[in-house]
């Protein structure tokens, strides 16, 4: 047992010592190694620089030597340089490089100047960093020297330019690009060859071009040259500017303004083809919605022509139609003056004769018969509307604008004139030709008084005006209304909209019961006062037809036809001496 033990243990040990010696082996091949290494790397250092042995003497040659070989280059470049301004070859693209990089070397070269002075002061006693301060210096001023001499150059090509565009010509060979050979400036075509003769200050007011030789090099364009001569036809809201003696479509001569509306404005022309007669041009205003409004209306006028070829029914007659100037014109029979202007002139406070009266009011309904027969509402009937002619004895309706055709119309609360316009364009019931016999009433009225029959500020106060003479409207009028909430409640009490007196506000007052206060015959008689017996009885016939053309409903208004057969318009006045006094 000991000896088996004694002889594993020896073993062991000598297991242990081979171990040993293989580790110190590779130890040691280890560090030869590294030594090796070190030995290679230190071989292949190289030698440390030996003093440099140039003297100064020689460093001053050599820098007179540079100095003369940047002489030659210097002097070879501006040769050529000078060559290519002769042959007016100005600022090119590479000129045009040179002055950029010259700017930018001197002001490098100013900057490098300014550190070598430091660094001067610094280390006086280096030769090598005065030698760098020498030759910027010597850079530096054969640069100016070279800037210098290109503004001799410019200068003596510029002799024969004019002398008011030189400074110009200067800004803007800098801006345009060599790259083309035309560029175009708002619409005027340069040759890059003639820039300095043909171009001036383009923003300058003063049109500095000149007249001789530019058919070449400058070119307009046709929209901008047709628009500098374009004048404006037209004022700020569309209107044609009306000036007495042009002559329109190359025939009409304006003679003087008529009048004008919503739609267009209104002038007297003399025909210079067809025997010089007067005309009426209706000049529309420039706007889509009008135009279109106007083309609606030929339509209109053409179909009441066709209606009424002999001109018997009292509708202005239609000549024709045309443009001008971007405005559509309608030509028309001309007349003398507007019934406003007559009663005015002679029925101002008191009417017109009754003559005259019978015979306008006979006139004005014929026209309205002729409307209804064609299916039109006029829905603008008022004095402005209707004219004479110079003897005052024949009246015409005009203005067919607002016109439409019975099955084309909409409730609108301000359709008609405000003091024209029926209760039922108020309150939002459907229309017919009834709106132009209420209209034609307070028409009639004002010729036979010289006053307007009702004068509300509102559509509110134009019903407070109708009741007024009419009384109360029935509540199955108002329930039918489209816009009876505007103006009466739920109990069909009228909600009157007024003024407060103390605060000036607006408030409403609400009225369970309206009076009649007012007399319509004693209205027409105070204005006829001094009468035959016969125009009494006129008076009253009057009176009687105004009560049935003004019916609040307008299912139990007169029509245009019962109308012509009421005795007032039918009966002849008879002529009587005797006056009533």
């Amino acid at each position: 047992m000991a000896e088996s033990y004694s002889r594993h243990s020896h073993s062991k040990s000598s297991k242990y010592q081979k171990e040993k010696e293989v580790v110190m082996k590779s130890k040691s091949r280890r560090s030869k190694y590294s030594d090796h290494k070190y030995h290679q790397v230190e071989s292949k250092t190289p030698p440390l620089p030996t003093r440099s042995t140039t003297t100064l003497a020689e460093l001053i040659q050599k820098r007179e030597s540079l100095k003369q070989e940047l002489k030659k280059i210097v002097k070879n470049s501006t040769d050529n340089i000078t060559n290519k301004e002769t042959k007016k070859r100005k600022h090119s693209k590479d000129d045009y490089a040179y002055e950029i990089i010259s700017k930018k070397s001197h002001k490098e070269n100013s900057n490098k100047s300014n550190i070598n002075t430091k660094r001067k002061s610094q280390h006086e006693s280096s030769p090598e960093l005065e030698n760098m301060h020498v030759e910027s210096e010597d850079e530096e001023t054969i640069i100016e020297r070279r800037r210098q001499q290109r503004k001799q150059l410019i200068a003596k090509l510029n002799v024969t330019n004019d002398r008011s565009n030189t400074s110009n010509n200067e800004v803007i060979k800098t801006n345009i690009s060599t790259e083309d050979k035309h560029k175009t400036i708002k619409g005027i075509q340069i040759n890059e060859n003639n820039v300095s003769k043909q171009v001036t200050d383009m923003f300058s007011e003063k049109d500095e071009f000149e007249s001789n030789g530019t058919n070449n090099n400058i070119s307009h364009s046709n929209n901008e040259s047709n628009l500098s001569l374009t004048d404006n036809w037209d004022d700020v809201e569309g209107y044609y500017k009306i000036r007495i003696g042009d002559v329109i479509n190359n025939r009409y001569t304006i003679k003087n303004m008529l009048g004008q509306g919503v739609f267009a404005n209104v002038v007297r022309a003399q025909d210079n083809l067809e025997g010089n007669d007067y005309v009426a041009i209706k000049i529309v205003r420039n706007n889509d919605l009008m135009y279109r409004t106007s083309l609606k209306e030929i339509a209109i006028l053409k179909e009441l022509k066709l209606a009424d070829p002999d001109n018997k029914y009292h509708c202005v007659q239609f000549l024709g139609q045309f443009m001008h100037k971007g405005h559509l014109c309608l030509l028309l029979e001309s007349l003398h003056m507007d019934l406003r202007a007559v009663i005015k002139k002679y029925g101002k406070h008191h009417g017109i004769n009754m003559k005259a009266l019978m015979s306008y009011s006979r006139q004005l309904l014929l026209a309205l018969r002729l409307l209804k027969k064609i299916g039109i509402i006029h829905a603008d009937i008022k004095p402005d509307n209707i004219l004479v002619n110079e003897k005052k004895n024949v009246l015409k309706l005009c203005d067919f604008g607002s016109a439409t055709k019975i099955d084309d119309n909409e409730p609108t609360p301000y359709l008609v004139s405000r003091f024209y316009r029926a209760p039922e364009i108020i309150l939002g019931i459907p229309y017919k030709h009834g709106v132009d016999v209420w209209s034609a009433a307070c028409t009639i009225f004002e010729m036979a008084t010289g006053k307007i029959l009702f004068t509300g500020s509102s559509n509110n106060k134009m019903l407070k005006c109708f009741m007024d003479l009419k009384g109360k409207f029935s509540s199955k009028l108002i329930r039918r209304g489209k816009f009876k909430d505007q103006h009466f409640n739920y109990n069909n009490n009228f909600l009157l909209h007024k003024k407060d007196e103390f605060t000036g506000r607006e408030k409403v007052v609400e009225l369970s019961n309206i009076n009649v206060s007012r007399d319509l015959l004693y209205e027409l008689k105070k204005s006829y006062k001094n009468v035959t017996v016969h125009e009494e009885k006129k008076v009253t016939q009057l009176r009687e037809l105004l009560d049935k053309m003004t019916m609040l409903d307008s299912s139990q208004r007169v029509s245009v036809t019962d109308c012509l057969k009421h005795p007032f318009i039918l009966e002849e006045l008879e002529k009587d001496s005797s006056k009533k006094h």
